[in-house]
């Protein structure tokens, strides 16, 4: 059988992608470059009188200019000044030419004779991108990449220049074009500015395609470069340095005043401000009598309903969302992974940036990459991980996610077919940069957002998909990262085996399910393209394994890293105690988060957050800081929650508040994408529209004595909470001392 990736290049107008991509990179490569620096205090272009041989281009670099002020005769006239003034012109010229060439060209150098200026000559044997050091750039999350940043200007100048006069490639105007007129259907800004997104649906797509076949791929942004940088006499230059100090220096500094303020205050003074302090805290916020006041009687007693019907296509369940999506089928698919072995979880986010990114026999990364970019608006691979409702079995899919006009159908799941089935694990090299980029993500994930990886751990301690989150996410996973990246060389061949057994093993009809969102008339357009791609997966999986019920030690761990704050978590299982799900969980642990962990962890504790978080699927009930000075007295906090609900006396009008916050967190805004999306991972975890509905009327029934109940709960997570810390090695020690050996140390950067 022919690829559909080969049988779609063909159909393709540019066919002749492969070819034109070799001819530029073949002569990109035998190209050397030469660069000249000139510094001149005259102007360049009126003293150089000479004549620039071929193929020369010259870049006009920003000019520095110094004034010096002199007394003129201090003993005679004291203020007589003369003022002196010195400019120095840059200019950059940058000639290509051949290797063996090289020595005429020098020598054509060497025989000007340029005075009053400075000459300094650069060789560049890279291609014209300089493609290396500009990924080490956009990459900052690579380690060891902060030498390299410091770019020169000129090389910076040089990549512009390039792309102002050569423009840029054709394939990847047309890919960019494609994205940007695929995403404005949607409507789906996500966290893009609205002001442009609203410009760039006002911008005529035809007419701007029509410039693009006319002008080439120059017609795109080489003006605005021209115009906006390489000609600006007002670019400027900023070079940030960090300073590890600046945050103590800022606050021994306000200290400083604040202490000088209060030694300049009297005894009489300090009790007032005392009394106007507890005067404001405990005085109620008055209501604003001109804004109308939302009550629980304007909210519907009813969830968002997202239209569903489930049906079967070659033997594979189907879901089927009809909704306006403006001419685009949003198409996900979710393989099960119950079947894999447990030693490959950590491979599969590998596994699936390799489907997109690794290339197949046909094409590389980049062509794959530009004909998704092209003929689809994108496709993402990676696994999803959840507890079942009313169960302890995980659910485990890898899902792979895409969408596209409605007449591209076709190209969308041809190139789902390919990424599964044809990409190749061939290429060490780009493999073991995957690696080098998940880890330093995660590293910078642990110091940053830390109190994630804390939950991912605890969850990974108390139930069995907790552990398998942990294994392709966690702590657990940057572990074997680390192992990993220096074994890929020695070892490629049993990696790239293995990769081939998670292929092997997931994409398959077996545990399969598709869910689909658009009108009526595409998705049942959309059918015969799906049964097409539904014939070409195997049947079942041609491996057969389970994966076992494992879950993490249940002993208190503080991870260490170098830092100056900690994120703090402490959890338990409140199911396996006995604890029946009820929807006033949801009012409860939101505003326990709002007020008690507000006003002790955040505002008092100095830490930049405290939440409280329930998963209503595991039944895991956690507590958890964000970038926190302290440790045990978090965990102080946490274990007086109890009895902070026992002794809160909630009046009407706050209980009301408290519901109202949380059903807008379960009626937030969605668009037709996220809705199909949501009903889909609802259907996987187990969750029907009845229970939806019986949670929601237990939201609205929540009364003040419901708070005092749920105390007896959350003591399960005083007395049997497991407590996961992300904290420097001092904070740990102290820890440790205060409460004999309270945590297992695990050191992990």
């Amino acid at each position: 059988m022919a690829s559909p990736l080969r049988k779609f290049l063909l159909k393709s107008s540019s066919g002749d992608v492969i070819v034109r991509r070799e001819m530029r990179r073949a002569k990109s490569d035998s190209t050397t470059k030469m660069q000249i620096m000139i510094r001149s205090f005259e102007s360049i272009d009126k003293n150089l009188h000479w004549e620039l041989p071929p193929d020369t281009r010259k870049i006009g670099l920003p000019s520095t200019r110094s004034l010096f002020t002199v007394l003129k005769s201090p003993h005679v006239h004291k203020k007589a000044r003369e003022q002196f003034e010195m400019k120095i012109n840059k200019e950059m010229l940058v000639m290509e030419t051949k290797r063996h060439e090289l020595r005429k060209k020098l020598f054509w150098l060497k025989r000007q004779r340029i005075f009053g200026a400075q000459f300094e000559i650069l060789f560049s044997f890279k291609t014209r991108l300089d493609k290396a050091k500009l990924q080490e750039v956009l990459q900052p999350g690579v380690k060891d990449v902060s030498k390299y940043n410091k770019l020169e200007e000129r090389s910076v100048m040089q990549a512009l220049n390039s792309l102002a006069h050569e423009g840029f490639y054709s394939d990847a105007v047309e890919t960019s074009l494609n994205s940007v007129e695929s995403s404005l259907p949607a409507n789906n800004i996500s966290a893009f500015p609205q002001g442009l997104a609203l410009m760039l649906r006002s911008v005529p797509m035809e007419l701007l395609k029509a410039r693009v076949d006319k002008e080439g791929s120059r017609a795109v942004s080489t003006q605005l470069i021209e115009k906006f940088i390489l000609n600006n006499p007002h670019r400027p230059n900023v070079e940030a340095q960090p300073d590890p100090e600046k945050a103590s220096q800022h606050e021994s500094v306000e200290r400083y005043n604040l202490e000088k303020l209060k030694a300049s205050m009297t005894e009489e003074d300090l009790a007032e401000l005392a009394r106007v302090t507890s005067e404001l805290q405990l005085k109620p916020s008055a209501p604003l009598k001109a804004v109308p006041r939302f009550s629980l009687k304007n909210i519907s007693k009813k969830p968002m309903q997202v239209p569903l019907e489930v049906g079967d296509i070659n033997g594979v369940k189907v879901l089927k969302h009809d909704l306006i999506t403006n001419d685009v089928l949003y198409a996900d698919i979710a393989f099960d992974m119950s079947s894999l072995k447990p030693e490959l979880l950590p491979l599969v986010p590998l596994f699936c940036r390799s489907l997109l990114e690794m290339g197949t026999k046909d094409v590389n990364a980049l062509q794959l990459s530009q004909l998704i970019g092209r003929e689809t608006g994108g496709i993402s691979v990676y696994p999803f991980t959840s507890s079942k409702q009313g169960s302890k079995d995980p659910v485990s899919h890898v899902i792979v996610r895409g969408k596209a006009m409605s007449a591209n159908t076709e190209a969308l799941f041809n190139l789902m077919t390919c990424a599964l089935q044809e990409a190749e694990f061939t290429n060490p090299k780009r493999f073991k940069r995957f690696v080098s980029e998940s880890k330093a993500k995660l590293e910078n994930h642990l110091r940053e957002g830390g109190h994630g990886l804390a939950a991912t751990r605890m969850n990974a301690k108390l139930n069995h998909s907790g552990w398998i989150a942990e294994q392709m996410g966690g702590i657990s996973y940057l572990e074997f990262l680390k192992d990993l990246e220096g074994k890929i060389e020695e070892k490629w061949s049993e990696i790239s085996m293995s990769l081939e057994e998670i292929r092997q093993t997931l994409p398959s009809k077996k545990g399969c399910i598709l869910n689909l969102t658009s009108d009526g008339k595409n998705l049942k357009i959309s059918e015969k393209y799906i049964r097409k791609f539904l014939n070409s997966l195997p049947s079942n999986s041609s491996v057969s394994s389970s994966i076992s019920n494992a879950q993490l030690p249940s002993n208190n761990e503080a991870i260490i890293i170098p830092t100056q704050v900690n994120y703090v978590g402490k959890a338990a299982n409140i199911y396996e105690n006995g604890y029946q799900l009820n929807g006033s969980a949801y009012v409860i642990s939101k505003y326990i988060s709002n007020t008690w962990l507000w006003d002790n962890i955040r505002v008092n504790g100095g830490a930049f957050g405290g939440f409280c978080d329930f998963d209503t699927r595991s039944g895991v009930l956690s507590f958890l800081s964000y970038r926190d000075p302290n440790l045990l007295k978090t965990l102080d906090v946490y274990d007086g929650t109890s009895d902070f609900l026992r002794g809160l006396e909630i009046d009407d009008n706050t209980l009301e508040k408290a519901v109202i916050g949380t059903i807008q967190d379960l009626d937030s805004f969605q668009l037709p994408d996220a809705k199909g999306f949501s009903s889909f991972l609802r259907y996987l975890s187990g969750i029907s529209e009845e229970d939806r509905q019986a949670r929601r009327e237990e939201i609205f029934s929540t009364r003040s004595n419901d708070f005092k109940e749920f105390a007896d709960i959350v003591d399960t997570v005083k007395d049997k909470g497991v407590i996961v810390a992300i904290a420097s090695q001092a904070d740990a020690d102290v820890a440790n001392k205060e409460r004999s050996n309270l945590f297992e140390m695990k050191k992990v950067l």
